[in-house]
């Protein structure tokens, strides 16, 4: 079985720099000037969209109040809490909007604690993660390594994603860090009894179970399956094409699985300060300066799953390293 998922370095050109791209892969200063900018007139808009398509769904759901509505808003939040995560992972990077009281304020109040998200405790680890892909201090190298795995190790993944199995071992870790009087916990904490009560409120208290309900199952699934396709069973190294995958985005992939540009996943970890909205722009200057080769892009999300599921891993050897390797990651900076 192959040891990881790298591509061949025969599809890695050695091109760089250019009159446009630096030895990593880096914008030039005059063109870093350019895509760095923060637009911060149409994040608000996008800020206001992602909770319209969140909390409004949730008004929609509760005004309706049928078993179908609460079905379907079940579904759909999954896809709700991708968009509150995916626009706090910018606001932890500093990118969401310029004035960093409130880029933080956004990120925290109104995208991460509501998702159940500790920003600050998340920016802490994630900068880890882009300073040293895979290396010592990556705090998600349990979820990244070992792939690929054989098809059952997956589904028994999946299966704890979707029962919210890993959902409880998050709240755990939550737990105790409030019963440590961790400031963030106790805040997070606090949104979540604020959102209880205004569906106490309003009479609808299945509307907050529905909530948690989607966060504990559908978007643990999600959000497993997003990370292992950008960084599973990559390894260590300067060459960031060694540590992310790059995956054509279709429309259906954006829409559930990789809103707001994060499929675009190695541009980013080409150059972290790049804002979501100018990443297609990175990626298409990697493709151009002849560094980034379609022969290394899988087609799809579900091409590149296949792949990380097509070990031939003994069942036994899997079952022994799976409870290891799958430790949760959310939350850990706040124990």
């Amino acid at each position: 079985m192959a040891s990881t998922m790298v591509p061949p370095s025969g599809l890695l050109p050695d091109v760089l720099p250019t009159d446009r791209l630096t030895s990593s892969g880096k914008p030039q200063p005059d063109i870093r000037r350019r895509l760095r900018r923060i637009d911060n007139p149409r994040n608000v808009v996008t800020l206001a969209g992602a909770l319209v398509q969140t909390f409004g769904l949730m008004s929609l759901v509760g005004y309706l109040h049928t078993w179908w509505a609460y079905l379907l808003g079940f579904v759909l939040m999954f896809r709700g809490h991708a968009l509150l995560n995916i626009l706090a992972h910018e606001a932890s990077h500093r990118l969401l909007f310029s004035n960093r009281r409130a880029n933080d304020f956004a990120g925290r109040w109104l995208l991460a604690y509501p998702s159940l998200q500790a920003m600050l405790a998340y920016r802490r680890a994630h900068f880890a993660h882009h300073r040293d892909e895979m290396g010592p201090g990556e705090p998600d190298l349990s979820l990244y390594q070992g792939y690929p795995i054989s098809r059952a190790s997956m589904r028994r993944k999946l299966t704890r994603d979707a029962v919210g199995i890993s959902a409880y071992k998050n709240l755990r870790v939550l737990g105790r860090a409030v019963l440590k009087g961790r400031t963030e916990a106790l805040q997070i904490v606090a949104v979540q009894l604020v959102l209880l009560a205004a569906c106490i409120a309003t009479g609808r208290p299945l509307l907050y179970l529905t909530w948690i309900a989607a966060w504990s199952t559908g978007w643990k699934v999600s959000n497993r399956l997003r990370a292992l396709a950008e960084h599973g069973g990559m390894i260590r190294s300067k060459d960031r094409r060694e540590t992310t995958h790059v995956i054509q985005q279709s429309r259906l992939a954006r829409f559930w699985m990789a809103p707001y540009n994060t499929g675009w996943h190695l541009a980013h970890h080409v150059d972290m300060g790049v804002p979501w909205r100018n990443l297609p722009a990175l990626h298409r200057e990697l493709v151009a300066s002849g560094w980034l080769v379609t022969e290394i892009e899988y087609r799809s999300y579900t091409s590149l799953w296949r792949a990380l599921a097509a070990g031939t891993e003994g069942e036994r050897s899997a079952m022994e390293g799976e409870k290891r390797r799958d430790a949760p990651t959310s939350f850990l900076s706040l124990d």
